[in-house]
């Protein structure tokens, strides 16, 4: 139903989250030799083929960089705040800023192993101290499987694990089908092409896919997806991989267990047994823990830093570190699901006792079979875990290891899975207590709505000539003025995974063409006439898809100004008064976070706002119909948005019929 990704912005730090891949219906992973019990499938291209040439993210000029970042604040400002942050912008162009970019410049020339954003990216995110918990972690629910007997909680738990296991393998053995974007897929996503590329040595590769209009995506995320987890330390946190782990950690009522589902010789463990193991789990009479654990992984990461360190001198080094390495997490949740908004709610938070959310990340499985993947967002932007989505729902709804009414192995579980035995004091108690506590409150102020507007999509829009994300973009603007009479900061996340350690760049979807035809369509309805109408979005269009190319290719300026500021605060260099300009602060306070994805794996996705004041916009334009998964905090009403954006959706689409708008 939604998607993903979206940006924390507050004055002085922006925090990523959730990131949408460039598209991920123009990818078809059905062209591979035939699969084994032990691999997804064999690629003809290795895994890495076209990493070591892909091209290398761009750094504006800073001429263009300032040019965007007016052309954004234009909507935002009166006539006289924009004369002041233009003079400031200007000064910035011909002083501090151009000796700065200069020496960003000549810093990228000396590191072409990676990009100008990364380094600085994994900092913003890592030295991040707010919790993991609504502020980054972001989910995207599974789809049911087609075949309803399936959808058992043991059943998909085991397939799902298998499959995990099964992409693991693949990915680690290099035969897992490189990530590409294909523009043209007659010409490029065909096994002649890829007999073809695959003599083409990996320093030139990149250039015979861009010859037949494909672009392979960056996948040195990949690496993170397993054995993986962000380690809370003071100040700054870090990444911990130990690719030797073989074992999953399951957890059920807080409590949590440990069995291998890698055998010594690196096979997966027999799904009959696997099966047996988390059969034994979800009929372990053991109560729910007292204090459970995972709630620490919630809290606030300097207190969860200094918790951790107590954890450790306690005696609970072993422990930590088998929860470190674990392959994934599996949470098995004892609840059945209400409804789509219960989904979003268990699947972005949950309670707080059974998850870690520190792990690359968890699969979540509720009592009634629905499932979702939760991850938490430093290490990768999205691409890595949608693409391991697509693959899981591909391969347990294709090729499922175990059925329904297939007996689990009799297999004595008692001695194979391990139920981790904290020893925690007085102290780790209470901390336990208070970040429960903490998490309650926290949770509690969220809402979630969902709406979908059935009258039309993608299809319709094309017809029209019109870009649908462009449209949904200005739906959302449109509800805005409707609900709060304004025009705010926006945020709409693009991959730049076309390049090499590429992350994402922001497109700002509030722009002076949406500004008029959101006034038109809502302040002055009956004014303007049809056609005039009709050319308003199509401008709208045309321009939403100019931002979008421009950010898709690493043009855009919020990346750009970030490293600026970055370097300067590295140097300890005083900041020029262009990041200290209220205008600045106000474009980084994105009250309307925005982010999309459809695939035929995901049912929905979402994440919490990223200021106090805002909407987190999860959506997905389908092809004949539209769809919103949006979270609010107390200062929003998220239900009337929703209305908004649907009065919106059905003016634009009376006006593509030709009728005027009442």
């Amino acid at each position: 139903m939604a998607g993903l990704v979206s940006l924390r912005g507050s004055g002085s730090l922006i925090h990523l989250r959730p990131a949408a891949a460039l598209s991920a219906h123009r990818r078809n992973y059905s062209s591979r030799t035939e699969s084994s019990p032990e691999y997804l499938h064999r690629s003809v291209v290795p895994s890495m083929h076209y990493q070591k040439s892909l091209p290398r993210l761009p750094i504006p000029k800073l001429e263009d960089t300032i040019k965007r970042y007016l052309a954004a604040q234009r909507p935002l400002l009166d006539d006289d705040q924009f004369t002041a942050t233009e003079k400031l912008a200007q000064d910035f162009l011909n002083g501090v800023g151009k000796q700065l970019h200069e020496e960003l410049v000549a810093q990228d020339k000396n590191n072409k192993h990676t990009s100008y954003i990364s380094g600085p990216w994994f900092d913003m995110y890592l030295s991040a101290r707010d919790s993991v918990v609504l502020n980054f972690n972001p989910f995207m629910s599974f789809n049911p499987d087609p075949k309803t007997e399936y959808n058992d909680q043991l059943v998909r738990a085991t397939n799902m694990v298998c499959s995990a296991v099964r992409f693991m393998k693949t990915l680690r053995a290099g035969i897992l089908e490189p990530e590409v974007f294909h523009l043209n897929p007659a010409k490029s996503d065909t096994d002649g092409f890829k007999k073809f590329i695959r003599w083409v040595p990996s320093s030139l590769s990149w250039y015979g896919a861009y010859m037949v209009n494909a672009y392979p995506l960056d996948m040195s995320q990949y690496f993170r997806l397993f054995n993986s987890t962000r380690i809370p330390k003071r100040g700054r946190d870090e990444l911990f991989t130990d690719e030797k782990g073989r074992h999953l950690l399951v957890m059920r009522k807080g409590n949590m267990y440990v069995f291998d589902i890698v055998d010594r010789d690196g096979n997966l463990v027999k799904p009959a047994e696997i099966q047996s193991h988390l059969k034994y789990i979800l009929t372990d009479p053991t109560p729910a823990s007292a204090f459970p654990l995972g709630v620490l992984t919630s809290e606030n990461r300097d207190v969860w830093a200094g918790l951790r360190e107590k954890l450790t001198a306690a005696g609970n080094t072993e422990h930590l570190r088998t929860i470190d390495s674990a392959l994934f997490c599996l949470c098995l949740d004892d609840e059945s699901m209400r409804d789509h908004i219960h989904i979003s709610h268990n699947m972005l938070h949950g309670d707080g006792c059974n998850r870690w959310y520190d792990k690359s990340f968890s699969i979540i499985l509720t009592k009634d079979g629905q499932a979702a993947i939760n991850f938490e967002h430093s290490w990768g932007d999205g691409v890595a875990v949608l693409r391991f989505q697509n693959e899981i729902f591909k391969d347990t709804t294709e090729q499922p290891l175990v059925h329904p009414g297939s007996a689990a192995t009799a297999v004595d579980s008692s001695s194979t899975v391990r139920r981790l035995q904290f020893k925690l004091d007085g102290e780790l108690e209470s901390g336990i207590k208070k970040a429960k506590e903490n998490f309650d409150s926290a949770v509690s102020k969220l809402t979630i709505d969902a709406m979908e507007f059935k009258k039309g999509g993608k299809e319709l829009l094309k017809r029209s000539k019109l870009s649908p994300d462009a449209i949904a973009q200005l739906a959302f603007q449109m509800g805005f003025l409707r609900q709060y009479g304004q025009t705010v900061a926006t945020y709409e996340s693009c991959s730049t995974a076309a390049f090499k350690h590429g992350r994402t760049e922001t497109i700002r979807p509030a722009s002076m063409h949406t500004k008029q035809c959101s006034h038109a369509f809502v302040c002055q309805p009956g004014q303007h006439s049809v056609e005039q109408l009709r050319a308003m979005l199509s401008e709208c269009s045309k321009y939403h898809g100019q931002l979008t190319k421009e950010a898709a290719m690493g043009q855009g300026f919020d990346r750009h100004l970030f490293a600026l500021r970055y370097l300067a605060n590295s140097k300890s260099q005083a900041l020029h008064s262009l990041y200290a300009d209220p205008a600045y602060a106000a474009i980084n306070h994105n009250i309307l976070s925005t982010s999309t994805l459809t695939s035929p794996a995901v049912s929905l996705g979402g994440f919490a706002p990223v200021v106090p004041d805002g909407f987190g916009v999860g959506y997905g334009v389908h092809d004949d119909w539209i769809g919103c998964n949006v979270s609010s905090y107390p200062a929003r009403n998220v239900h009337e948005f929703l209305q908004c954006v649907h009065k919106s959706l059905e003016d634009i689409f009376t006006v593509l019929e030709g009728k005027p708008v009442s």
